[in-house]
């Protein structure tokens, strides 16, 4: 650090409380700061001995206080997202008035000059209380981590996110570290180089010490400061091979070749003694890595946010091999530990973080500033800390990406283009695409499809020897080595699809309208016998040498935009238990055991569906090909796209003939009991049975299709994503459907107490000598019919009102509700005894869907008039707000809704007759897309781009446009191709 200033300053550190990295990593700082002369107090809930074993001074002062608590971790590997929310809520939010007080009187007592987080949030309003600037330093920032955990636990907790972010923007800018997350809520950013612990002894010295000799390879295994835990077994280990373990437990045994390390131990001196080291990636880890040209092998840590930016950079600069669980708590650790030392990492930025981050501290503390050239445009705005939250990228995603994330995006190159894509030239139905002869289907002039072949083929020549020197993505090395390219390879498709009117009352039985649009799922399949499937490595250590077994090998494309392992691989008999197909339950815990591959269970799901309904036999090897346009979390059926494209290129491969309404059926089998997610049909109905430019009218009771609906001619719709990540399987969408259940239950309930009093009145009338009339026994008939409700659709309006509402509470808690009705009849969904439901308003929203759509549906075969168009926008905007009412709104979706109402209701609209009428929520909600229907002008999409820029200034989110529509997968069939010979 430069030269000491004439003044000692006074720093007040705080130091998050989420495991070892943070405070490992402010040592560094801490310690040039004091070398400096300046005097710094740290807070944190970290040991002390982490402080004082590093930096021994009188200016070092430790406050030992616990202002955050991080991510709580049943293990290394597993991150408990709801107890996380709890705990902070515990730790930050309920004491929250107390902690500002103590913190603001303790930092005037002190007579601090700057307050320095890493990253704890209420340490920067605390500073701003106090009348004191703060700075940040970090890679991440706490909103950005719970912000999938929110949407886990549901849409009540979103205020705390809120806070976090409103804290953060207190601060003066932040120190950006290598390997960052999006950070929107700081209002500016200062990068410097690594934060890295220095070295204190070199490798020979640490060998030395340890008794290694140089004919030894040595693997670090290092999961952080959690206790491994894990057993651990001596043929884990190639010949040649010891491993250093940290953390082990006092009374933890290890075989002979595993060693522990003291707890004490200084552990960047061991990483750069190693010729490999394996764990968990966390910035610690990785910055050690990088700095020391230490290959990485990583497991992935469930639900922590921060891993994929890390993961990107240390891939990027060939430092990182990739372990899938199941082989780390197996043992099949040899194939993994061979790729690592062939690697060559080379990171050559700085590794002096700490230094230029004291200097710019001091410098800040004394007066100078340090704000960046970079605009801070909307980073402050309050829609954006949760707006920007989108791990993956599509195009028109207006998201800054570094050097080092580059590899994320060359990975899109191979993503399916839009079937419409006007940069795309027009290309004819031919039956030939350059490397590939298409011996059955065609392709119907879709771009994405030849987008598609086009990238197999680039796959293909990666595959040759002469081009491994290529530095490619380590998805695109394990799609070019899945195939064996000169064999037969079928190709499937099926689109996502754009919720015009219907949305979450698919399961209570009502008519939905669901238009395909052109982004779409491509699967390509091969099957091979096992002697001539060609598997990775890590598969082939599973594999006994005498007898091949079939395996399930797959490859998602983009896999890496969403925190997915690229890869899974599974041996077919896993999915065979005594003979027949295990059971879906069973099914759905092995593909839960590790979240990083749980996306296999929509592909590999279709497999064991078809093998437990249809009583398939699969015994030839699979390897499958999964590239996906339909961008995830948008409430474009993302999910429905994969299971239809999957199970429509399995059918083909294996030469069965499944009718599209049928394969649909299937693949919500896949969805509700091997993924185990509470969705409708209509999702997969679209996908496999839609057509272009058209609606498909289903009645989901369960899968009625009732035929495909014209689109007016003078009628478009569009879709406009929020940028609010929108997933069925969240809290709030699940909630939703348990109310309607109980709804239904309690109207059956209410249906049958009344059937039993009339019939007691009966009993004494007859008594009586009196008969009843024939009014009676129409009310008896219509009550019978209400106490079998099977949907809640097919209860009317007004029945409903006239009979139900006043019976149907707001809310229920979920014991009350069992005690009182015994189960809610829904097989897909389970009541939670403890949590409080929504009913009446989850229940009365598929009753008036149900009618809503119904009227839409006969609305747009009326004559092409102003009032038919007002008539249909009104009717959606009511669907939009009924949405709302059940909890599923969503602050981004409310705000495009209240920009086509502005529109709509313009002078210049006005001037115009209008061109956008209507526009509501789609899908599960809680995000997602908004649906827009209007005049198929160019003036309309002129207004549909203004909204877009509107959203984007007011949040620094662009949106992405859904417009334009493509045949489903049953439209489309399939595809079986061969490599052309040379010859050709």
């Amino acid at each position: 650090m430069g030269g000491s200033p004439k003044n000692s300053l006074v720093f007040a550190y705080y130091v998050t409380g989420h495991g070892f990295g943070h405070a490992t990593r402010a040592v560094e700082v801490v310690r040039n700061l004091i070398q400096s002369g300046h005097h710094v107090h740290v807070v944190s809930g970290a040991p002390e001995y982490v402080f004082t074993t590093a930096i021994q001074s009188p200016r070092l002062f430790i406050r030992k206080v616990l202002l955050d608590s991080g991510a709580v971790q049943a293990d290394a590997l597993t991150v408990d997202r709801l107890a996380s929310l709890e705990k902070y809520i515990e730790t930050a939010v309920v004491p929250r008035a107390s902690i500002l007080a103590t913190e603001v009187e303790w930092l005037k007592s002190i007579k601090a000059d700057l307050v320095v987080s890493d990253v704890v949030p209420v340490a920067c309003r605390a500073a701003a209380d106090a009348g004191i600037h703060s700075v940040c330093v970090t890679n991440f920032s706490w909103d950005f981590i719970y912000a999938e955990y929110v949407m886990a636990a549901g849409y009540t907790n979103r205020p705390i996110i809120w806070q976090i972010a409103e804290d953060y923007s207190r601060c003066e800018f932040l120190i950006r570290l290598p390997g960052y997350c999006p950070m929107p809520a700081f209002r500016d950013v200062v990068d410097v180089p690594l934060v890295v612990r220095r070295l204190h002894k070199s490798r020979a010295e640490v060998r030395k010490e340890l008794g290694i000799g140089d004919d030894k390879k040595v693997l670090l295994y290092n999961f952080g400061g959690q206790l491994s835990g894990w057993n651990l077994k001596e043929d884990y280990l190639p010949s040649g091979w010891i491993c250093l373990v940290c953390g082990a437990s006092e009374d933890q045994e290890l075989p002979g070749n595993f060693f522990k390390l003291p707890k004490d131990v200084y552990t960047p001196d061991v990483v750069a003694a190693s010729d490999c080291m394996l764990g968990k990636i966390g910035y610690g880890t990785v910055s050690e890595a990088l700095a020391y040209g230490v290959p990485f092998i990583f497991v992935r840590r469930d639900y922590f946010n921060e891993e994929p930016f890390l993961r990107h950079m240390l891939e990027h600069f060939q430092c990182g091999v990739e372990m899938i669980r199941r082989d780390l708590l197996t043992g099949h650790w040899a194939p993994y530990l061979e790729r690592a030392i062939t690697l060559k990492p080379c990171y050559n930025g700085g590794i002096n973080g700490a230094e230029v981050a004291a200097n710019i501290l001091q410098d800040t503390a004394s007066g100078k500033s340090h704000a960046s050239c970079k605009p801070s445009g909307s980073r402050r705005l309050r829609d954006a800390i949760v707006l920007g939250y989108q791990l993956q990228r599509v195009p028109g995603k207006d998201v800054a990406i570094p050097e080092w994330y580059a590899v994320a995006q060359n990975e899109l190159s191979f993503r399916s283009a839009s079937p419409n894509d006007k940069s795309s030239p027009a290309i004819s139905c031919t039956k030939e695409i350059e490397d590939f002869e298409i011996l059955h289907g065609d392709h119907h002039g879709l771009s994405d499809t030849i987008s598609f072949l086009k990238g197999l083929a680039e796959l293909r020549a990666l595959a040759d020897p002469v081009n491994h020197n290529t530095h490619q993505s380590r998805e695109s090395l394990a799609a070019a080595a899945l195939f064996n390219w000169e064999d037969e390879i079928f190709v499937a498709r099926a689109p996502g699809r754009l919720d015009v009117m219907g949305g979450i009352a698919d399961y209570s039985g009502s008519l939905v309208l669901q238009m395909p649009i052109r982004e779409a799922c491509h699967v390509a399949i091969q099957r091979n016998h096992p002697s001539k499937q060609k598997l990775w490595k890590h598969a082939q250590a599973r594999q006994q040498k005498e007898a091949r077994t079939p395996v399930i090998q797959i490859v998602s494309l983009g896999s890496e935009l969403g925190n997915r392992g690229p890869t899974f691989d599974m041996d077919l008999s896993g999915l065979i238990d005594s003979g027949k197909p295990i059971s879906y339950e069973k099914a759905r815990k092995y593909f839960s055991q590790d979240p990083s591959q749980k996306w296999a269970a929509y592909v590999a799901g279709t497999i064991l569906v078809l093998m437990t309904e249809l009583g398939v036999r699969f015994e030839d090897s699979i390897s499958i090909l999964v590239s996906s346009g339909v961008p995830e979390g948008k409430g474009v059926s993302s999910s429905a796209a994969v299971e239809v494209a999957s199970m429509s290129a399995v059918a083909a491969a294996h030469g069965l003939t499944i009718a599209p309404r049928d394969l649909a059926l299937l693949c919500q089998k896949v969805e509700n009991h091997v993924v185990g997610a509470p969705c409708g049909v209509m999702d997969q109905m679209a996908s496999a049975c839609g057509e272009a430019n058209k609606l498909l009218a289903m009645v989901c009771q369960p899968a009625e299709v009732l035929g495909l609906v014209e689109i007016p001619p003078h009628i478009r719709f569009w879709g406009i994503d929020s940028g609010i990540r929108h997933s069925v399987g969240g809290a709030d969408y699940g909630s939703v459907r348990v109310g309607a259940f109980m709804g239904r239950k309690i109207v059956k309930s209410t249906a049958s107490a009344q059937i039993s009093c009339l019939l007691e009145n009966n009993s004494s009338q007859q008594v009586n000598g009196n008969t009843s009339d024939e009014r009676e026994k129409d009310g008896n008939n219509l009550l019978e019919t209400e106490a079998c409700l099977d949907y809640l659709c097919n209860l009317s309006p007004h029945r409903y009102e006239a009979s139900y509402v006043d019976k149907l509470p707001e809310y229920l808690q979920g014991q009350e509700f069992l005690n009182k009705y015994v189960n809610h009849e829904d097989s897909v969904t389970v009541i939670d005894k403890k949590h409080t439901y929504a009913v009446r308003a989850p229940t009365r929203h598929p009753i008036y869907e149900n009618f809503r759509v119904k009227a839409f549906k006969g609305l747009l075969s009326a004559a092409p008039t102003d009032d038919q168009l007002s008539s249909l926008g009104e009717i959606m905007y009511q669907c939009h707000y009924s949405y709302s009412h059940c909890g599923l709104g969503s602050d981004g979706t409310d705000r495009l809704v209240e920009l086509v109402q502005r529109l709509q209701h313009s002078k210049s609209a006005k001037s115009e007759m209008g061109t956008l009428f209507g526009a509501k929520i789609t899908g599960g909600g809680s995000g997602g897309t908004v649906c827009v229907i209007g005049r198929n002008l160019l003036r309309s999409s002129e207004q549909i781009f203004e909204i877009q820029q509107r959203y984007k200034a007011a949040t620094g989110f662009l949106p992405f446009i859904f417009e334009g529509s493509s045949p489903g997968a049953g439209k489309f069939g399939y595809l079986k191709i061969r490599l052309r010979s040379r010859s050709q």
